[in-house]
């Protein structure tokens, strides 16, 4: 099971100069969305700032809350601007009316703010209020101590340059490019496709070294593809949640559906590939695990582990033809290895993890295989 050793100055090899370009893709494409949502807030902002002296009344006197307003609505996605405004102006409004029914107890004391903090943070459990929970114990405490003596003057105007930032950020978002993070959820779902491609490699190369294998560092990545695999449900939740309510989902239509589909294999592919992460940890390093790789069996099998992460690999990047081929031989190589296990003779006193492996290879290739409409890469179009 000896192999010539890799040197440090050796260039990297294909699989893992196409990880990192995706992982470089997936990091242009999450930075992106912040600076459109920065340069948004700050148009809303100033948009809001310039037409706030012209409010009537007393909230002209107040002009500094209006692009304090548009901030807060400046959300990720137009739906979530939409209810983070509305929480907002909601939990004002009741921060503002607990204000109220707490002058009758007269000028503000440390034991009136106490008891307006207190009330604040008990209404702020009230369902449904979202974000705008944190604005009660806010909103009272600016009308008890700088509403001062004239405090309905202070309220209106509070309120009113509110919900008329929150307005002008919720019609900037919706107006200017609202976003649709269908690429960011493409590129997570191709980067973890990679990754486990990638797991499977390493692990198949270090069956073919000289036992205890020399590189370890894919026997420590479980709980890492644990995180990564919930990273990329956040990202396909997100790019759902971005369609709702966005003009721009009629020129740029995605099959979400698709997309979940395509995080429920990855989920289940995750979990095996974690599985004979630990089952062959556990054989190689592991005093207390009673089971083995024989010899003879470890270059076929690490064989099997490869052409499983091929088949992944070329869910992205290769034709549908390409993909069957792939998935024919590495059934092939998987069919022959247990093949060949069955008319063996298996040590009583070491029984073999092959089988077990095998196990877990058939699993993935069973949602791998290339074919089936639930495990077709989803594209991914310009948002």
């Amino acid at each position: 099971m000896l192999t010539p050793e890799k040197t440090a100055d050796s260039p990297p090899s294909l699989p893992r100069r196409w990880a990192r370009n995706v992982s470089r893709a997936v990091s242009a494409t999450l930075l992106w969305p912040r600076l459109q949502l920065a340069l948004k807030a700050a148009l809303a902002a100033g948009i809001a700032f310039a037409i706030a002296p012209f409010m009537p009344g007393s909230a002209a006197e107040y002009p500094y809350y209006a692009p304090l307003g548009a901030l807060v609505a400046m959300y990720e996605n137009v739906a979530g601007s939409m209810r983070q405004g509305l929480q907002t102006l909601v939990g004002l409004a009741i921060g503002v009316g607990l204000a109220f029914m707490l002058f009758s107890l007269g000028q503000p004391t440390p034991l009136t703010v106490a008891v307006v903090m207190g009330l604040g943070v008990i209404l702020a459990g009230l369902p449904r209020i979202g974000s705008g929970r944190d604005w009660i114990p806010t909103a009272a405490l600016l009308v008890l101590l700088v509403g001062g003596h004239n405090p309905d003057t202070f309220s209106f105007g509070y309120l009113f340059q509110m919900a008329v930032g929150v307005t002008v950020g919720i019609v900037v978002n919706l107006l200017v490019f609202p976003p649709l993070h269908f690429r960011a959820a493409a590129l997570s779902i191709a980067e973890l496709r990679q990754a486990l491609a990638q797991q499977l490699w390493d692990m198949g190369e270090a069956l073919k070294e000289s036992w205890p294998p020399e590189h370890q560092d894919w026997s420590r990545r479980s709980e890492a593809l644990a995180a990564h695999a919930r990273s990329v449900r956040l990202a396909v939740e997100k790019a759902d949640a971005s369609r709702q309510a966005n003009p721009r989902r009629r020129l740029h239509p995605r099959d979400m559906d698709l997309d979940y589909r395509n995080l429920r294999d990855l989920e289940r592919l995750t979990f095996h590939v974690q599985d004979v992460t630990q089952v062959l940890s556990d054989v190689i390093w592991a005093d207390d695990t009673p089971f083995v790789v024989p010899d003879a069996d470890a270059a076929p099998l690490g064989d099997a582990m490869a052409s499983v992460g091929d088949v992944l690999r070329a869910l992205e990047d290769e034709t549908p033809e390409r993909q069957a081929e792939l998935a024919r031989s590495a059934e092939a190589t998987i069919s022959e290895l247990t093949a060949r296990l069955a008319t063996e003779q298996h040590s009583k006193e070491a029984p073999s993890a092959v089988e077990s492996i095998l196990l877990s290879l058939h699993r993935m290739l069973r949602v791998a295989t290339p074919g089936r409409p639930e495990s077709q890469p989803a594209s991914a179009p310009a948002s």
